[in-house]
């Protein structure tokens, strides 16, 4: 090829793209890694929106698990703060679970959480009548759910 970009007879034509050339494959290269990234996030996840409740899907742990003595004296002390008497507190459940995503499989309207599977433990305790659902995450710090 001449500077001009005409072939000449016999010459082999210059497998360097031109600067035009480059930016289309940059272009078509991003705009396919896009696609399979939302792809990626989509097959097979779990996607919440407002209002909707995901469900505990069961993990390898027991149906009746024992509470962990941090986490029980985690619940006694929020319940503590909420002027609850712990002198009579009963386990009602307690299990391991897999929570779809952030929320604990309790959303709050109006909030975002994590879109990744969040292992932990349902514990289900009662104060005379009242029945009280608490849900752990990775930590030992309860959320209360309340419907």
């Amino acid at each position: 090829m001449t500077s001009k970009g005409v072939a000449r007879m016999g010459s082999t034509p210059n497998p360097v793209p031109s600067t035009h050339g480059r930016a289309v494959i940059r272009a078509v290269l991003a705009a396919a890694a896009s696609a399979l990234l939302v792809a990626g996030c989509s097959i097979g996840g779990n996607v919440t929106g407002p209002g909707s409740t995901p469900s505990p899907s069961a993990s390898s742990g027991s149906p009746n698990a024992e509470v962990p003595p941090k986490r029980w004296a985690a619940i006694i002390s929020d319940l503590t703060t909420r002027g609850v008497p712990t002198d009579s507190v009963a386990l009602v459940s307690a299990r391991s679970v897999t929570w779809n995503d952030g929320a604990l499989g309790c959303p709050k309207p109006g909030q975002s959480y994590t879109q990744a599977q969040v292992p932990g433990m349902q514990v289900v305790v009662s104060v005379g009548a009242v029945t009280y659902d608490y849900r752990f995450g990775r930590s030992d710090n309860p959320q209360l759910c309340q419907r």
